[in-house]
């Protein structure tokens, strides 16, 4: 696969990630994400990263890194993409898979 088509990839699962943080369809994934990570990682991580006890949604899910970016099935096109918060703070992802068009096909929250 191009790099093109995998910059392509990562931009459309960030900006799919973003969508679904303002939809009631986020709130399986996104949502929970932010929310769980809010409630269970430290104040002073926030502090640091965040310059705030409690971030907004935008920021900490502007902040996600790029942790891996995978074939699901064997034909090696690379089509999920896994995102989490910077400098290890969890081992939760959101993972975005594409389908086979290209287009994202789900949003999950995993551990």
């Amino acid at each position: 696969m191009p790099n093109n088509e995998l910059d392509r990839r990562e931009l459309a699962a960030r900006e799919e990630i973003m969508r679904l943080s303002t939809e009631p369809s986020g709130e399986d994934s996104v949502t929970l994400f932010v929310n769980h990570h809010l409630d269970e990682v430290e104040k002073e991580y926030w502090l640091q990263h965040f310059g705030s006890e409690k971030p907004n949604t935008s920021d900490i899910l502007k902040s996600l890194v790029l942790i891996n970016s995978w074939s699901w099935d064997e034909n090696e096109t690379i089509d999920v993409f896994d995102f989490s918060l910077p400098n290890g703070a969890t081992n939760y992802l959101i993972s975005v898979r594409f389908d086979g068009e290209g287009e994202v096909e789900s949003v999950d929250m995993e551990s």
